[in-house]
């Protein structure tokens, strides 16, 4: 099986863990992102996949599902409305079984894809193995709003390298989708894995790099926490540029929390 669909699929599984000891009640709880309640994390990640495999379909039925929802937001509503209208209103444990199955069949979907397969996306076109990490990115990072409601600890593990790889990779993204030029060359990035090991990116440049928490790194740039809550080392004026508005995910600019706002509470 494709090694990213199998950690995608962990990740899947461990939220669907969570959402499994849920009363009905705590599904209209509000988290600190946007004030998303745990319906409309879930609906937006179940809106994710069904995306994706409509990109799988072909770039004709990827064109219509996005028309679908451009046209729900030409009505004047917001994504989190415009989601809700095209799931038709599935909320709770019926929407965390729907979401949970969709996820299996992407993942067996992907698997069985030729590994050079390129896929169509919000933003760039994508490989299968960079799809499938983004993918499990995005279940990573909306799921540690409901860890973080639910005052629930998540242990890291070593799937946490492909959301580091792909935070790496789209330092170049971070400015061009904001239609800003580079800072300078990419930072080196060293980073300590959740079982002591040692990550490291690009050749090591004191004056321009970002050492610490691979757990930090991945909360900054998939926009979880603010550099500021992090004991992340920053060094140089590109490094530091990057990591205050860091953005690994495809779609429009988005602006980091502000320090403090998604922090754990102690």
């Amino acid at each position: 099986m494709l090694t990213q669909a199998v950690d995608f699929r962990a990740e899947a599984d461990a939220l669907h863990a969570v959402l499994g000891k849920l009363a009905e009640a705590d599904w209209d709880r509000a988290t600190t992102f946007k004030s998303w309640t745990i319906n409309d994390v879930i609906q937006h990640l179940h809106w994710g996949d069904l995306m994706a495999a409509s990109s799988f379909a072909g770039p004709e039925h990827f064109a219509r599902f996005r028309a679908d929802m451009t046209a729900l937001r030409d009505r004047g509503m917001n994504n989190v409305a415009a989601t809700r209208v095209m799931l038709e209103g599935l909320t709770g444990a019926a929407l965390g079984a729907r979401w949970h199955a969709t996820m299996v069949d992407l993942c067996d979907q992907l698997t069985a894809m030729p590994p050079d397969t390129r896929l169509k996306w919000a933003g760039p076109d994508m490989g299968v193995r960079m799809f499938t990490t983004a993918r499990q990115m995005e279940t990573w990072a909306h799921g540690q709003e409901i860890y973080d409601l639910m005052g629930v600890a998540r242990e890291p593990t070593q799937r946490l390298r492909n959301i580091a790889e792909i935070g790496v990779r789209t330092y170049g993204w971070t400015f061009v989708n904001r239609g800003m030029e580079l800072p300078g060359p990419a930072p080196s990035v060293t980073l300590d894995g959740p079982d002591g090991e040692i990550w490291q990116w690009h050749d090591r440049t004191p004056d321009n790099c970002i050492t610490g928490s691979a757990v930090e790194f991945c909360q900054v740039v998939t926009q979880v926490r603010n550099i500021a809550d992090t004991s992340l080392q920053v060094t140089g004026s590109a490094a530091t540029e990057w990591m205050r508005i860091a953005q690994c995910f495809a779609g429009p600019p988005e602006t980091p929390p502000t320090p403090g706002s998604r922090a754990p509470k102690k």
